[in-house]
Protein backbone atom coordinates (compact mmCIF):
# COMPACT_ATOMS: atom_id res chain seq x y z
CA UNK A 1 0.00 0.00 0.00
CA UNK A 2 2.05 2.69 -1.07
CA UNK A 3 5.03 2.85 0.69
CA UNK A 4 3.87 -0.36 2.52
CA UNK A 5 3.34 -3.93 0.41
CA UNK A 6 4.86 -2.96 -2.46
CA UNK A 7 7.47 -5.73 -3.77
CA UNK A 8 9.80 -5.49 -6.91
CA UNK A 9 8.37 -6.08 -10.25
CA UNK A 10 4.29 -6.07 -10.13
CA UNK A 11 2.39 -4.58 -7.52
CA UNK A 12 0.03 -7.39 -5.99
CA UNK A 13 -3.74 -6.37 -6.36
CA UNK A 14 -5.19 -5.13 -3.21
CA UNK A 15 -9.35 -7.00 -1.76
CA UNK A 16 -11.07 -4.55 -3.66
CA UNK A 17 -10.49 -1.55 -5.88
CA UNK A 18 -8.58 0.89 -3.69
CA UNK A 19 -12.04 3.49 -4.31
CA UNK A 20 -14.79 1.06 -3.35
CA UNK A 21 -11.92 0.66 -0.13
CA UNK A 22 -11.96 4.10 0.93
CA UNK A 23 -15.52 4.82 0.37
CA UNK A 24 -15.89 1.79 2.48
CA UNK A 25 -13.49 3.11 5.10
CA UNK A 26 -15.33 6.06 5.27
CA UNK A 27 -18.69 4.54 5.68
CA UNK A 28 -17.10 2.44 8.55
CA UNK A 29 -15.16 5.53 10.11
CA UNK A 30 -18.54 7.42 10.31
CA UNK A 31 -20.97 4.47 11.36
CA UNK A 32 -18.60 3.60 14.40
CA UNK A 33 -18.36 7.62 15.16
CA UNK A 34 -22.12 7.58 15.41
CA UNK A 35 -22.54 4.28 17.44
CA UNK A 36 -19.88 5.40 20.05
CA UNK A 37 -21.15 8.63 20.33
CA UNK A 38 -24.89 7.14 21.26
CA UNK A 39 -23.11 5.00 24.01
CA UNK A 40 -21.60 7.80 25.53
CA UNK A 41 -24.21 9.59 25.30
CA UNK A 42 -22.85 12.56 23.34
CA UNK A 43 -25.87 15.41 22.49
CA UNK A 44 -24.64 15.60 18.81
CA UNK A 45 -22.74 13.19 16.47
CA UNK A 46 -19.77 13.87 13.85
CA UNK A 47 -22.95 13.99 11.26
CA UNK A 48 -25.04 16.79 12.84
CA UNK A 49 -21.47 19.02 14.17
CA UNK A 50 -20.20 19.28 9.99
CA UNK A 51 -24.20 19.87 9.23
CA UNK A 52 -24.20 22.75 11.58
CA UNK A 53 -21.31 24.22 9.97
CA UNK A 54 -22.39 23.83 6.96
CA UNK A 55 -25.36 25.86 7.31
CA UNK A 56 -23.78 28.47 9.42
CA UNK A 57 -21.12 28.46 6.32
CA UNK A 58 -22.53 28.23 2.93
CA UNK A 59 -24.09 31.35 1.00
CA UNK A 60 -27.34 32.27 1.62
CA UNK A 61 -28.37 31.42 -1.87
CA UNK A 62 -27.53 27.69 -1.41
CA UNK A 63 -29.67 27.67 1.82
CA UNK A 64 -32.88 29.21 -0.09
CA UNK A 65 -32.35 26.79 -2.50
CA UNK A 66 -31.99 23.97 -0.34
CA UNK A 67 -35.42 25.00 1.56
CA UNK A 68 -37.05 25.39 -1.96
CA UNK A 69 -36.07 22.03 -3.48
CA UNK A 70 -36.32 19.83 -0.27
CA UNK A 71 -38.64 22.19 1.72
CA UNK A 72 -39.16 20.71 5.47
CA UNK A 73 -37.15 17.82 4.53
CA UNK A 74 -33.92 20.07 4.28
CA UNK A 75 -32.07 19.06 7.11
CA UNK A 76 -32.63 15.38 5.94
CA UNK A 77 -30.83 15.90 2.68
CA UNK A 78 -28.20 17.75 4.21
CA UNK A 79 -27.53 15.20 6.79
CA UNK A 80 -27.69 12.75 3.35
CA UNK A 81 -25.13 15.03 1.23
CA UNK A 82 -22.55 15.14 4.58
CA UNK A 83 -22.45 11.07 4.28
CA UNK A 84 -22.22 11.65 0.41
CA UNK A 85 -19.74 14.06 0.33
CA UNK A 86 -17.66 11.90 2.97
CA UNK A 87 -17.85 8.33 1.12
CA UNK A 88 -16.61 10.49 -1.50
CA UNK A 89 -13.58 12.03 -0.28
CA UNK A 90 -12.93 8.51 1.70
CA UNK A 91 -12.75 7.12 -2.19
CA UNK A 92 -10.61 9.81 -3.06
CA UNK A 93 -8.48 9.34 -0.11
CA UNK A 94 -8.34 5.19 -0.88
CA UNK A 95 -6.38 5.82 -4.24
CA UNK A 96 -4.08 8.08 -2.34
CA UNK A 97 -3.66 5.02 0.28
CA UNK A 98 -2.62 2.73 -2.72
CA UNK A 99 0.42 5.40 -3.66
CA UNK A 100 0.97 7.16 -1.02
CA UNK A 101 -0.34 5.57 2.84
CA UNK A 102 1.15 8.17 4.86
CA UNK A 103 -0.59 11.04 2.90
CA UNK A 104 -4.03 8.88 2.58
CA UNK A 105 -3.90 8.93 6.39
CA UNK A 106 -3.22 12.13 7.31
CA UNK A 107 -6.32 13.19 5.06
CA UNK A 108 -8.59 10.91 7.33
CA UNK A 109 -6.61 13.23 10.26
CA UNK A 110 -7.44 16.06 8.73
CA UNK A 111 -11.07 15.11 8.87
CA UNK A 112 -11.27 14.29 12.18
CA UNK A 113 -9.78 17.71 12.99
CA UNK A 114 -12.16 19.23 10.93
CA UNK A 115 -15.02 17.63 13.05
CA UNK A 116 -13.37 18.60 16.38
CA UNK A 117 -13.44 22.51 15.18
CA UNK A 118 -16.91 21.98 14.20
CA UNK A 119 -17.72 20.65 18.13
CA UNK A 120 -15.38 23.46 19.42
CA UNK A 121 -18.24 25.96 17.93
CA UNK A 122 -20.78 24.29 19.07
CA UNK A 123 -22.87 25.00 22.37
CA UNK A 124 -24.09 21.58 22.62
CA UNK A 125 -20.80 19.41 22.21
CA UNK A 126 -18.49 18.48 25.00
CA UNK A 127 -15.21 18.69 23.05
CA UNK A 128 -13.77 16.14 25.51
CA UNK A 129 -16.50 13.72 24.58
CA UNK A 130 -16.05 14.81 20.74
CA UNK A 131 -12.89 14.35 20.11
CA UNK A 132 -12.64 10.80 21.92
CA UNK A 133 -15.93 9.65 19.15
CA UNK A 134 -13.64 11.17 16.29
CA UNK A 135 -10.09 9.88 17.42
CA UNK A 136 -11.92 6.27 17.57
CA UNK A 137 -14.08 6.59 14.28
CA UNK A 138 -10.27 7.90 12.48
CA UNK A 139 -8.93 4.86 13.75
CA UNK A 140 -11.76 2.37 12.44
CA UNK A 141 -11.44 4.10 9.02
CA UNK A 142 -7.97 3.49 8.46
CA UNK A 143 -7.90 -0.02 9.90
CA UNK A 144 -10.57 -1.00 7.80
CA UNK A 145 -8.78 1.28 4.44
CA UNK A 146 -5.65 -1.04 5.65
CA UNK A 147 -6.80 -4.42 5.12
CA UNK A 148 -9.23 -3.84 2.34
CA UNK A 149 -6.19 -2.75 0.46
CA UNK A 150 -4.28 -6.12 1.58
CA UNK A 151 -3.73 -8.01 -1.02
CA UNK A 152 -6.52 -10.34 -1.98
CA UNK A 153 -6.70 -14.38 -1.40
CA UNK A 154 -8.07 -14.74 -5.30
CA UNK A 155 -7.20 -12.69 -8.43
CA UNK A 156 -10.63 -10.16 -8.74
CA UNK A 157 -11.15 -11.63 -12.22
CA UNK A 158 -11.84 -15.15 -11.20
CA UNK A 159 -15.55 -16.07 -9.90
CA UNK A 160 -13.83 -16.76 -6.49
CA UNK A 161 -11.71 -13.49 -6.38
CA UNK A 162 -15.36 -11.65 -7.55
CA UNK A 163 -17.45 -13.18 -5.01
CA UNK A 164 -14.98 -12.40 -2.47
CA UNK A 165 -15.19 -8.51 -3.16
CA UNK A 166 -18.61 -8.74 -3.11
CA UNK A 167 -18.91 -10.31 0.22
CA UNK A 168 -16.08 -8.02 1.89
CA UNK A 169 -17.90 -5.26 0.23
CA UNK A 170 -21.03 -6.24 1.52
CA UNK A 171 -19.67 -7.06 5.05
CA UNK A 172 -18.56 -3.79 5.60
CA UNK A 173 -21.03 -1.99 4.02
CA UNK A 174 -23.79 -3.53 5.72
CA UNK A 175 -21.72 -3.18 9.33
CA UNK A 176 -21.52 0.40 8.69
CA UNK A 177 -24.88 1.38 7.96
CA UNK A 178 -25.89 -0.86 10.78
CA UNK A 179 -23.45 0.49 13.13
CA UNK A 180 -24.69 4.09 12.07
CA UNK A 181 -28.02 3.79 12.71
CA UNK A 182 -28.00 1.86 15.77
CA UNK A 183 -25.44 5.01 17.07
CA UNK A 184 -28.67 7.26 15.87
CA UNK A 185 -30.98 5.38 17.75
CA UNK A 186 -28.85 5.53 20.73
CA UNK A 187 -28.18 9.49 20.72
CA UNK A 188 -32.64 9.44 20.25
CA UNK A 189 -33.00 7.01 22.95
CA UNK A 190 -33.73 9.92 25.73
CA UNK A 191 -35.96 11.76 24.53
CA UNK A 192 -38.17 13.46 26.58
CA UNK A 193 -41.75 12.31 25.36
CA UNK A 194 -42.39 10.85 28.65
CA UNK A 195 -41.77 13.98 30.51
CA UNK A 196 -43.66 15.74 27.77
CA UNK A 197 -46.74 13.98 28.15
CA UNK A 198 -46.62 14.23 31.61
CA UNK A 199 -46.78 18.17 31.49
CA UNK A 200 -50.56 19.40 32.43
CA UNK A 201 -51.31 22.74 31.01
CA UNK A 202 -54.45 25.05 32.77
CA UNK A 203 -57.34 24.82 30.76
CA UNK A 204 -58.20 28.35 29.55
CA UNK A 205 -60.13 27.63 26.84
CA UNK A 206 -63.15 29.59 26.44
CA UNK A 207 -63.59 29.60 23.19
CA UNK A 208 -66.23 27.90 21.01
CA UNK A 209 -64.07 27.17 18.01
CA UNK A 210 -62.31 23.81 18.64
CA UNK A 211 -59.05 23.58 17.22
CA UNK A 212 -59.77 20.33 15.75
CA UNK A 213 -62.75 22.16 13.91
CA UNK A 214 -62.10 22.51 10.25
CA UNK A 215 -64.04 25.80 9.60
CA UNK A 216 -65.58 25.66 6.04
CA UNK A 217 -66.84 22.35 4.83
CA UNK A 218 -64.96 22.40 1.80
CA UNK A 219 -63.02 19.12 0.90
CA UNK A 220 -58.78 19.92 0.39
CA UNK A 221 -58.83 23.23 1.89
CA UNK A 222 -56.51 23.63 4.55
CA UNK A 223 -58.26 23.08 8.38
CA UNK A 224 -58.85 26.52 10.28
CA UNK A 225 -56.41 25.27 12.68
CA UNK A 226 -53.28 23.34 11.82
CA UNK A 227 -52.95 19.78 13.12
CA UNK A 228 -49.49 19.56 15.19
CA UNK A 229 -47.80 17.08 13.44
CA UNK A 230 -48.69 18.88 9.86
CA UNK A 231 -47.53 22.13 10.96
CA UNK A 232 -44.44 23.39 8.82
CA UNK A 233 -40.65 23.12 10.23
CA UNK A 234 -38.02 25.03 9.70
CA UNK A 235 -35.14 26.05 11.80
CA UNK A 236 -31.46 25.17 12.18
CA UNK A 237 -31.22 22.36 14.04
CA UNK A 238 -30.00 18.85 12.50
CA UNK A 239 -31.53 17.12 15.23
CA UNK A 240 -34.40 17.64 17.86
CA UNK A 241 -32.75 19.38 21.04
CA UNK A 242 -34.01 17.01 23.91
CA UNK A 243 -34.58 19.35 27.04
CA UNK A 244 -35.81 17.70 30.42
CA UNK A 245 -38.71 20.21 31.91
CA UNK A 246 -37.27 19.86 35.17
CA UNK A 247 -34.14 20.91 35.09
CA UNK A 248 -34.86 23.75 32.20
CA UNK A 249 -34.73 27.34 33.09
CA UNK A 250 -35.62 30.63 30.86
CA UNK A 251 -33.28 33.83 31.79
CA UNK A 252 -34.49 37.06 31.09
CA UNK A 253 -31.49 39.59 30.98
CA UNK A 254 -29.52 42.22 29.29
CA UNK A 255 -30.59 46.23 29.55
CA UNK A 256 -33.39 44.75 32.06
CA UNK A 257 -33.37 46.41 35.58
CA UNK A 258 -34.20 42.96 37.05
CA UNK A 259 -32.82 39.95 35.67
CA UNK A 260 -35.08 36.71 35.99
CA UNK A 261 -34.47 33.33 36.15
CA UNK A 262 -37.87 31.26 35.55
CA UNK A 263 -38.17 27.17 35.91
CA UNK A 264 -40.79 25.18 33.86
CA UNK A 265 -43.06 24.73 36.37
CA UNK A 266 -43.23 28.23 37.15
CA UNK A 267 -44.47 29.80 33.81
CA UNK A 268 -46.99 26.48 33.34
CA UNK A 269 -48.66 27.86 36.52
CA UNK A 270 -49.12 31.36 34.92
CA UNK A 271 -49.50 29.76 31.13
CA UNK A 272 -53.02 31.03 30.98
CA UNK A 273 -53.04 33.34 27.86
CA UNK A 274 -53.76 32.01 25.02
CA UNK A 275 -54.40 33.21 21.71
CA UNK A 276 -55.03 32.13 17.55
CA UNK A 277 -51.66 33.08 15.50
CA UNK A 278 -50.57 32.39 12.20
CA UNK A 279 -46.95 31.86 11.79
CA UNK A 280 -45.06 32.20 8.42
CA UNK A 281 -41.49 31.35 7.10
CA UNK A 282 -39.96 34.38 5.21
CA UNK A 283 -38.62 31.33 2.97
CA UNK A 284 -42.33 30.59 1.67
CA UNK A 285 -43.11 30.87 -1.43
CA UNK A 286 -45.96 32.70 -3.57
CA UNK A 287 -48.42 30.03 -2.66
CA UNK A 288 -46.37 27.62 -0.25
CA UNK A 289 -47.13 25.59 2.41
CA UNK A 290 -44.39 26.95 4.71
CA UNK A 291 -47.32 28.83 6.98
CA UNK A 292 -49.58 27.29 9.51
CA UNK A 293 -51.81 28.78 12.11
CA UNK A 294 -52.79 26.99 15.76
CA UNK A 295 -53.76 28.00 19.13
CA UNK A 296 -50.82 29.09 21.28
CA UNK A 297 -50.77 28.81 25.23
CA UNK A 298 -48.27 30.43 27.76
CA UNK A 299 -47.35 33.33 29.45
CA UNK A 300 -47.68 36.74 27.69
CA UNK A 301 -44.31 38.43 26.68
CA UNK A 302 -45.15 41.92 28.31
CA UNK A 303 -45.68 40.49 31.47
CA UNK A 304 -42.01 39.36 31.84
CA UNK A 305 -40.85 42.25 30.23
CA UNK A 306 -42.78 44.25 32.65
CA UNK A 307 -41.32 41.99 35.61
CA UNK A 308 -37.73 42.20 34.50
CA UNK A 309 -38.49 46.46 33.89
CA UNK A 310 -36.94 47.30 30.40
CA UNK A 311 -34.37 50.05 30.41
CA UNK A 312 -35.16 53.06 27.82
CA UNK A 313 -32.29 52.09 25.73
CA UNK A 314 -33.40 48.99 24.74
CA UNK A 315 -34.59 48.55 21.28
CA UNK A 316 -34.50 44.99 20.45
CA UNK A 317 -35.87 42.07 21.83
CA UNK A 318 -33.40 38.45 21.73
CA UNK A 319 -34.26 34.89 21.98
CA UNK A 320 -31.48 32.63 22.39
CA UNK A 321 -32.22 29.11 21.59
CA UNK A 322 -30.46 25.93 23.51
CA UNK A 323 -28.41 25.31 20.25
CA UNK A 324 -27.20 28.67 20.14
CA UNK A 325 -30.11 30.15 16.81
CA UNK A 326 -31.08 34.26 18.12
CA UNK A 327 -34.16 35.87 16.76
CA UNK A 328 -34.54 39.62 17.46
CA UNK A 329 -37.39 42.04 17.13
CA UNK A 330 -38.70 45.22 18.02
CA UNK A 331 -39.62 45.72 21.82
CA UNK A 332 -42.81 47.29 20.84
CA UNK A 333 -43.19 43.90 19.52
CA UNK A 334 -42.99 42.33 22.66
CA UNK A 335 -44.39 45.19 24.96
CA UNK A 336 -47.63 46.42 22.64
CA UNK A 337 -51.11 45.08 23.08
CA UNK A 338 -50.50 41.70 20.25
CA UNK A 339 -50.39 38.57 21.68
CA UNK A 340 -46.94 38.10 21.93
CA UNK A 341 -46.27 35.06 24.04
CA UNK A 342 -43.75 32.45 26.03
CA UNK A 343 -45.51 29.69 24.32
CA UNK A 344 -46.16 26.43 25.92
CA UNK A 345 -48.56 24.95 24.78
CA UNK A 346 -50.05 24.36 20.91
CA UNK A 347 -53.57 23.41 20.09
CA UNK A 348 -54.64 22.07 23.58
CA UNK A 349 -51.64 20.18 23.95
CA UNK A 350 -47.88 20.59 25.44
CA UNK A 351 -45.45 22.18 23.13
CA UNK A 352 -44.16 19.21 20.67
CA UNK A 353 -40.48 18.66 20.75
CA UNK A 354 -40.24 19.49 17.48
CA UNK A 355 -41.75 22.99 17.83
CA UNK A 356 -40.01 24.12 20.72
CA UNK A 357 -40.77 22.26 23.89
CA UNK A 358 -40.90 22.88 26.27
CA UNK A 359 -40.70 26.84 25.27
CA UNK A 360 -40.71 28.97 22.57
CA UNK A 361 -41.58 32.65 21.41
CA UNK A 362 -44.60 33.41 19.22
CA UNK A 363 -44.71 36.92 17.71
CA UNK A 364 -47.80 38.06 15.78
CA UNK A 365 -46.91 39.91 12.48
CA UNK A 366 -43.70 39.24 12.27
CA UNK A 367 -41.50 36.01 10.22
CA UNK A 368 -40.35 33.48 12.43
CA UNK A 369 -36.82 33.99 11.29
CA UNK A 370 -36.71 37.09 13.37
CA UNK A 371 -39.33 36.10 16.25
CA UNK A 372 -40.12 32.52 16.45
CA UNK A 373 -37.35 31.04 18.35
CA UNK A 374 -37.65 27.52 20.02
CA UNK A 375 -36.20 25.66 22.54
CA UNK A 376 -36.24 29.00 24.52
CA UNK A 377 -33.45 29.55 26.93
CA UNK A 378 -32.81 33.27 27.51
CA UNK A 379 -34.69 36.01 26.62
CA UNK A 380 -31.94 39.42 26.26
CA UNK A 381 -32.84 43.00 25.85
CA UNK A 382 -30.35 44.48 23.37
CA UNK A 383 -29.94 47.50 21.24
CA UNK A 384 -29.89 48.00 17.50
CA UNK A 385 -26.58 46.92 16.82
CA UNK A 386 -26.90 43.29 17.71
CA UNK A 387 -28.27 41.28 14.58
CA UNK A 388 -29.89 38.03 15.27
CA UNK A 389 -28.45 34.60 13.21
CA UNK A 390 -30.21 35.44 9.70
CA UNK A 391 -29.78 38.90 9.14
CA UNK A 392 -26.15 38.64 8.65
CA UNK A 393 -26.46 35.98 5.99
CA UNK A 394 -28.22 38.04 3.81
CA UNK A 395 -32.32 38.79 5.41
CA UNK A 396 -33.94 41.99 6.78
CA UNK A 397 -33.68 43.04 9.78
CA UNK A 398 -37.46 44.09 10.08
CA UNK A 399 -39.64 41.17 8.75
CA UNK A 400 -43.35 42.10 9.08
CA UNK A 401 -45.72 39.05 7.26
CA UNK A 402 -47.13 40.44 4.13
CA UNK A 403 -50.71 40.06 3.33
CA UNK A 404 -51.18 37.10 1.61
CA UNK A 405 -53.33 33.98 -0.18
CA UNK A 406 -53.16 30.55 -1.48
CA UNK A 407 -55.33 28.65 -3.62
CA UNK A 408 -55.81 25.43 -1.80
CA UNK A 409 -58.32 23.49 -4.40
CA UNK A 410 -58.22 22.76 -7.01
CA UNK A 411 -55.05 21.96 -6.98
CA UNK A 412 -52.12 22.51 -9.68
CA UNK A 413 -52.27 21.01 -12.63
CA UNK A 414 -55.92 19.38 -11.80
CA UNK A 415 -58.54 18.56 -13.75
CA UNK A 416 -62.11 19.03 -12.68
CA UNK A 417 -65.62 18.47 -14.68
CA UNK A 418 -67.69 21.44 -15.82
CA UNK A 419 -70.45 23.03 -13.53
CA UNK A 420 -70.36 23.78 -10.20
CA UNK A 421 -66.64 23.85 -8.71
CA UNK A 422 -65.42 25.45 -5.14
CA UNK A 423 -62.11 27.33 -5.43
CA UNK A 424 -60.73 27.40 -2.00
CA UNK A 425 -57.95 28.54 0.11
CA UNK A 426 -56.73 30.49 2.78
CA UNK A 427 -55.15 34.23 3.77
CA UNK A 428 -53.27 35.59 6.26
CA UNK A 429 -52.35 39.51 7.53
CA UNK A 430 -51.21 38.60 11.17
CA UNK A 431 -52.37 41.65 13.64
CA UNK A 432 -54.52 43.39 10.20
CA UNK A 433 -56.95 40.47 10.01
CA UNK A 434 -58.32 39.68 6.70
CA UNK A 435 -61.48 41.26 5.79
CA UNK A 436 -61.96 40.38 1.89
CA UNK A 437 -60.45 37.83 -0.82
CA UNK A 438 -61.24 38.26 -4.43
CA UNK A 439 -60.89 35.15 -7.45
CA UNK A 440 -60.43 35.86 -10.80
CA UNK A 441 -60.90 33.73 -13.77
CA UNK A 442 -58.17 34.01 -16.73
CA UNK A 443 -58.85 37.65 -17.23
CA UNK A 444 -62.63 38.54 -15.95
CA UNK A 445 -63.23 40.78 -13.09
CA UNK A 446 -62.80 39.64 -9.46
CA UNK A 447 -65.11 38.25 -7.75
CA UNK A 448 -65.66 38.32 -3.83
CA UNK A 449 -65.09 35.19 -2.05
CA UNK A 450 -67.53 34.05 1.20
CA UNK A 451 -65.10 33.82 4.45
CA UNK A 452 -65.28 31.32 6.96
CA UNK A 453 -64.82 31.86 10.46
CA UNK A 454 -62.93 34.80 12.15
CA UNK A 455 -61.23 33.99 15.49
CA UNK A 456 -59.12 37.11 15.29
CA UNK A 457 -56.68 39.40 13.51
CA UNK A 458 -53.97 37.26 14.40
CA UNK A 459 -55.24 34.25 12.53
CA UNK A 460 -55.65 32.97 8.93
CA UNK A 461 -58.85 33.13 7.26
CA UNK A 462 -60.59 30.04 5.04
CA UNK A 463 -62.90 31.37 2.56
CA UNK A 464 -64.65 29.82 -1.09
CA UNK A 465 -65.80 30.60 -4.23
CA UNK A 466 -68.77 28.86 -6.06
CA UNK A 467 -67.16 28.75 -9.72
CA UNK A 468 -69.57 27.95 -12.28
CA UNK A 469 -66.22 26.19 -14.76
CA UNK A 470 -66.34 25.77 -18.71
CA UNK A 471 -64.51 23.45 -20.53
CA UNK A 472 -60.83 24.30 -21.37
CA UNK A 473 -57.77 25.38 -19.66
CA UNK A 474 -58.08 28.51 -16.91
CA UNK A 475 -55.85 29.88 -14.59
CA UNK A 476 -57.17 30.88 -11.36
CA UNK A 477 -56.04 34.08 -9.63
CA UNK A 478 -56.14 34.96 -5.65
CA UNK A 479 -55.83 38.06 -3.88
CA UNK A 480 -56.47 39.28 -0.15
CA UNK A 481 -57.35 42.36 1.64
CA UNK A 482 -56.03 43.34 5.02
CA UNK A 483 -58.10 44.98 8.46
CA UNK A 484 -56.41 48.29 7.10
CA UNK A 485 -57.86 48.15 3.51
CA UNK A 486 -54.75 47.55 1.77
CA UNK A 487 -54.95 44.62 -1.11
CA UNK A 488 -51.86 42.15 -1.22
CA UNK A 489 -49.75 43.69 -4.30
CA UNK A 490 -49.75 42.09 -7.87
CA UNK A 491 -46.14 42.82 -8.40
CA UNK A 492 -43.98 39.40 -7.78
CA UNK A 493 -40.85 39.24 -5.47
CA UNK A 494 -38.73 36.42 -4.29
CA UNK A 495 -38.62 35.48 -0.82
CA UNK A 496 -35.39 37.37 -0.30
CA UNK A 497 -34.39 39.54 1.47
CA UNK A 498 -38.48 39.71 3.37
CA UNK A 499 -41.00 37.44 2.03
CA UNK A 500 -41.87 36.87 -1.69
CA UNK A 501 -45.35 38.91 -3.01
CA UNK A 502 -47.38 38.27 -5.88
CA UNK A 503 -50.85 36.74 -6.66
CA UNK A 504 -51.07 32.85 -6.02
CA UNK A 505 -52.17 31.42 -9.38
CA UNK A 506 -52.86 27.89 -10.20
CA UNK A 507 -53.85 26.76 -13.96
CA UNK A 508 -56.96 23.95 -13.87
CA UNK A 509 -58.48 21.60 -16.98
CA UNK A 510 -61.92 21.36 -17.11
CA UNK A 511 -63.56 18.68 -18.65
CA UNK A 512 -66.91 18.40 -20.21
CA UNK A 513 -69.81 16.59 -17.44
Amino acid sequence: MGDAGTVSGQRPRPLLPPPVAGMLAAGAALGGAELLAGALGALTSPIELIGDRVIDGVPPVVKDAAIAAFGTADKLALQAGTVVIALLVGAGLGVLARRVWTAAALGFVAAGVLGIAAAAASPRASLVLVAIVIGVGVAVGLTVLRRLLAPGASAPGTDGGSRRQLLVAAVVGVGALGAGVAGRWLLQRDGVDAARTAVALPDVSASTVSPARIGLDVEGVSRLFTPNDRFYRIDTALRVPQIDPASWQLRVTGLVDRELTLRFDELRRRATEEADITIACVSNEVGGQLVGNARWQGVALRDLLDQAGVRPQATQVVGRSVDGFTAAFPVAAGTDDRASLVALGMNGEPLPVEHGFPARLVVPGLYGYVSATKWLAEIELVTDAFEGYWVPRGWAKRAPIKTQSRIDVPAPRSRVVAGRVPVAGVAWAPTRGISAVGVRVDDGPWRGARLGPNVGDDSWRQWVLAWDATPGSHRLHVRATDGTGQTQTEQPAPPRPDGATGYHTVAVGVDDA
